[in-house]
């Protein structure tokens, strides 16, 4: 399965991108074919045309399965994020199955994928069947609710997952 990860923490190679990559193995089994590290493409998300940005969005569109993952950024997503985002025009992605993926300091925020970033999601077409996944970023490695989520989310975008330890 085509999976790419757009990992939105402004940090590279944070703990936003290994979550997202542990859950894309224990979600389908498999890594992802590609992680886009938006940190990385930084200034040129602010414009259009970029080739840097363009191949990065290509990558997304071109994916069975998007895992959009960023840090809980004032009870939001981050604004890297919400940049490549608006890189897609209204139902781009149409019928495009993506995760949303938020880790955050405290369970005071567990909502904020339902309530923020999903509704973009479906804004740009994707399809996302299972809820928001928010990791306690103090236990993402063996959290609870990954297990949970994992149970209920395999079904729902058809897939068979793995094994507790990939």
């Amino acid at each position: 399965m085509n999976v790419v990860v757009v990992v939105g923490n402004p940090k590279p190679g944070s703990r936003t991108r290994q979550a997202a990559e542990m859950v894309t193995h224990r979600l389908t089994g498999n890594p992802p074919v590609a992680v886009v590290e938006l940190a990385e493409l930084g200034p040129a998300l602010l414009g259009s045309g970029d080739p840097s940005v363009e191949a990065a969005k290509q990558a997304v569109l071109d994916a069975e399965l998007v895992v959009f993952a960023t840090p809980t950024f004032k009870a939001s997503y981050t604004g890297l994020l919400k940049l490549f985002i608006d890189q897609f025009s209204a139902g781009e992605m149409s019928g495009t199955p993506a995760v949303a993926l938020m880790l955050g300091a405290s369970p005071r925020h567990a909502l904020a994928g339902e309530h923020s970033l999903k509704p973009v999601l479906s804004e740009i077409g994707c399809s996302c069947p299972a809820p928001a996944l928010f990791l306690l970023e103090s236990e993402w490695e063996a959290s609870p609710e990954l297990e949970a989520w994992l149970a209920r989310a395999a079904p729902a975008y058809g897939v068979g997952g793995t094994p507790r330890h990939p």
